[in-house]
């Protein structure tokens, strides 16, 4: 059996800027991936609110450093086959990763350079790693995630051609999450369901030519 590890932010956990809280487990994009790519591939979603790529919150009661805990994913996890990497939209928040789209390139590079050095006492490795640029963020009259999010609309245009530049540098494949989806105008930032569903539907697409 095949594992596919999604390693992500509030967009992998499920937020749901409704109100309901968090998206139906059927709805979540690691949910759809699985039941696209069927029982003989084991899907594992990894999703935390705020993670960042590779930098610190000193405003959250978890560490969200993505660099800082992606070891110890992977070793929770292991033998991982695939990774998947959907993270990069907290870097935008002013007090993380300071605000611009290439923070988070550098961040997501790095992420890489974990995962591929990550020394395994089985001798295991990953095989793939899929990079996954975030949505492009939108308006919002909600006054709390326009404060931390409203400032980066417009660097948040700039996230697929910055990763798609970091997926060629150091041979991962690339899902523009912009291409597939729209943040919803409740918050700015998160999916609601159908648009969740499509980003599982884009990367099961990716998965499968892998696999």
């Amino acid at each position: 059996m095949k594992t596919v590890l999604c390693y992500g932010d509030s967009l992998t956990w499920g937020y749901d800027a409704a109100g309901a809280g968090r998206h139906r487990f059927e709805d979540r994009w690691p949910s759809v991936v699985g039941a696209r790519l069927g029982d003989a591939v084991r899907v594992i979603a990894e999703g935390l609110n705020g993670r960042t790529t590779a930098y610190d919150d000193h405003l959250a009661p978890a560490d969200r450093n993505g660099a800082r805990i992606l070891p110890t994913v992977l070793a929770t996890h292991e033998p991982v086959d695939i990774l998947v990497i959907a993270l990069g939209s907290n870097d935008l928040k002013k007090h993380t990763g300071g605000g611009r789209a290439a923070e988070a390139a550098f961040g997501i590079g790095r992420l890489v350079e974990v995962a591929r050095s990550f020394p395994s006492s089985f001798g295991f490795r990953v095989r793939e790693i899929v990079l996954v640029s975030p949505p492009t963020l939108v308006a919002t009259p909600d006054a709390d995630f326009d404060a931390m999010f409203g400032h980066a609309i417009d660097e948040s245009r700039r996230f697929k051609d910055a990763y798609a530049r970091v997926a060629s540098a150091t041979g991962c494949h690339h899902v523009a999450a912009s291409d597939h989806c729209v943040a919803t105008p409740l918050d700015g930032v998160h999916l609601d369901a159908a648009n969740t569903r499509a980003l599982g539907e884009a990367i099961a697409q990716t998965l499968t030519s892998l696999l």
